[in-house]
């Protein structure tokens, strides 16, 4: 698939929102991609999308993507050069007067390099498969130009107690189930960063964990 449009980009949210359990101010929302506080911030993701169209931008928006082989949106990618960091910040400072707010996407590129590394680290030292596992999802990212957010920060629960000894287990985000096909993850994240405008949200531990907390120590991607 090429590259999004600002439209696409929106009707592809739209269709994957349509059922969507969205609060605002503790109300559940039927459409929220039409919610006058939602609609701002869509249209900056957006933004990320149309000017990666833009032949003025497309240098700073863009990259080419040796795991796809073709040219990918600057936000899915895995930096390849300091050039390529480079470039990311100076794209960040672009948008950033071009939209004078978050547009949301950085956080994605940030999680996805860190994942990266850390995926890439875990085989080489347990001899286990979640690099390859994350090089599947990466491609499919890029392939399908998505936006996801990303949710870090767990709600935490009495903070003077550890994840493992919460009265409540959900209120740090961790595995409940492990199942021949994968895992079930249960909890509650406080903050996120353009969950209601993403095609997926990445969950990653909101700090560090010791021995016997394993199941914690917990990073995907979730499905909008």
């Amino acid at each position: 698939m090429p590259l999004m449009t600002g439209d696409q980009y929106r009707d592809s949210i739209r269709k994957i929102h349509r059922n969507s359990r969205v609060y605002i101010g503790g109300e559940k929302i039927s459409n929220p991609l039409d919610h006058p506080i939602v609609i701002p911030a869509q249209n900056t993701a957006a933004m990320t999308y149309e000017l990666a169209q833009d032949p003025e931008y497309v240098d700073l928006m863009t990259a080419y993507s040796p795991y796809t082989g073709s040219k990918v949106n600057r936000f899915t990618h895995i930096y390849q050069s300091i050039d390529d960091m480079v470039k990311k910040v100076k794209m960040a400072r672009m948008l950033g007067q071009k939209t004078a707010t978050c547009f949301q996407r950085c956080t994605t590129l940030d999680t996805a390099n860190a994942l990266f590394i850390v995926t890439y680290q875990m085989d080489k030292k347990l001899g286990t498969e979640y690099h390859k596992r994350f090089l599947t999802f990466l491609k499919e990212m890029q392939e399908n130009d998505y936006h996801l957010g990303v949710a870090m920060t767990d709600a935490k629960g009495d903070r003077s107690l550890r994840p493992i000894e919460q009265p409540d287990p959900d209120a740090w985000l961790h595995v409940a189930e492990e199942k021949s096909d994968g895992i079930v993850i249960r909890g509650a994240k406080t903050s996120q960063t353009g969950s209601a405008n993403a095609h997926y949200t990445f969950v990653a531990p909101t700090a560090g964990l010791r021995k016997g907390e394993e199941d914690y120590a917990v990073a995907a991607a979730v499905p909008g």
